[in-house]
């Protein structure tokens, strides 16, 4: 059993956890609040230019001239998806402004950020591969149960169960693999360490957006 493999079966639990919260029914019937998608999409267009920064951040630290390549793109496409955010999410569902980093997003990106900086960069790679694999897996859960041929967030829907998403996300897995493979044990073990984590937090973002949380 390779790394990537472990580790999705570390966080099983925080998966299923995930596909059964209150947003991501409610996202798969179409019934979800409005004001619920707004505080996510607006938090998540602040999460995705902040997630680019820290790809590319990565990218320039990869041993591999091709993951460097590759890290390059996927931060490349994470800016132009926060763009699509604008030019679509926001005019559709009538968000004004992204507003301002919540908490639990705050927490999610200086986490992504601070582990892209001084930590090995296997686990930085580690640490960014759940934003990839479980949004993944989340649209394609949905597209399987789709409920409703009228659902109006099918769009995200579709971008996240999508083939072209798969590609990037088998890439980013393939090269997490190969970079377990190529280091020692001890870091093996805080890879897993950060995909547990970033997981967690992948949760957490959700449900901050079910519950409007925001700065007390």
């Amino acid at each position: 059993m390779n790394w990537s493999e472990n580790a999705w079966q570390s966080i099983e639990n925080i998966y299923q956890d995930i596909i059964e919260m209150p947003f991501i029914r409610e996202l798969s019937r179409g019934t979800l609040d409005i004001e619920k998608f707004q505080f996510y999409i607006s938090q998540d267009s602040l999460y995705l230019e902040h997630f680019g920064r820290t790809l590319a951040l990565i990218g320039s630290k990869a041993h591999d001239t091709q993951d460097a390549l590759s890290y390059m793109r996927f931060a490349e496409n994470a800016i132009v998806v926060e763009n699509a955010l604008h030019e679509s999410y926001f005019k559709e569902f009538e968000i004004s402004n992204k507003g301002i980093l919540q908490p639990v997003c705050h927490h999610y990106i200086h986490f992504l950020r601070s582990t892209a900086a001084f930590e090995p960069v296997e686990i930085a790679m580690a640490a960014t591969l759940p934003c990839f694999w479980i949004y993944k897996e989340v649209g394609d859960y949905i597209c399987q149960i789709k409920q409703t041929s009228n659902n109006p967030f099918q769009s995200w829907i579709e971008t996240y169960g999508g083939e072209e998403f798969a590609i990037a996300v088998k890439a980013a897995i393939q090269i997490c693999d190969k970079a377990a493979e190529n280091t020692t044990p001890e870091i093996r073990e805080r890879m897993t360490e950060a995909f547990i984590t970033a997981s967690k937090m992948e949760f957490k973002f959700w449900k901050a957006a079910y519950d409007l949380k925001v700065w007390e």
